[in-house]
């Protein structure tokens, strides 16, 4: 079983930790590191086009907890969910479709809730 791709998340004076699952779509958004955006923000939730052609994978749902990674296939976009969404009914973010779930917020993923506004975003190898 191979380890986690560790990665960091960097918007505004937040450097949040996480860790990328072992899945194809994954491991294609890890090589495509260092990715650099403007973060779109939808409630409590980052995303950002990344310019990677992934389809739904076996790990594809609309059930995220706060502080998954998603990769959101029909808008090539990634996903990272610290709270609440527009569709959200309870505590839980809920995406607007499915996303592959690609990996996890090893940190405290509220934090990014003071984030709000930034206007850069960029993901690294860690």
């Amino acid at each position: 079983m191979s380890m986690p791709q560790q990665i960091r998340i960097i918007v505004g004076k937040s450097v949040i930790e996480a860790a990328l699952t072992d899945t194809a779509c994954a491991k294609a958004i890890y090589n495509h590191l260092p990715i650099e955006a403007k973060p779109n923000e939808w409630g409590d939730e980052f995303y950002f086009s990344i310019d990677l052609k992934m389809p739904p994978d076996e790990t594809a749902t609309t059930k995220v907890k706060v502080g998954h990674i998603g990769y959101w296939p029909p808008g090539m976009a990634l996903a990272i969910f610290f709270g609440r969404t527009p569709m959200s009914t309870g505590p839980e973010p809920v995406p607007a479709s499915e996303v592959n779930i690609v990996g996890m917020i090893t940190g405290d993923a509220a934090v990014l809730k003071k984030e709000l506004g930034a206007t850069q975003i960029m993901i690294e190898k860690g």
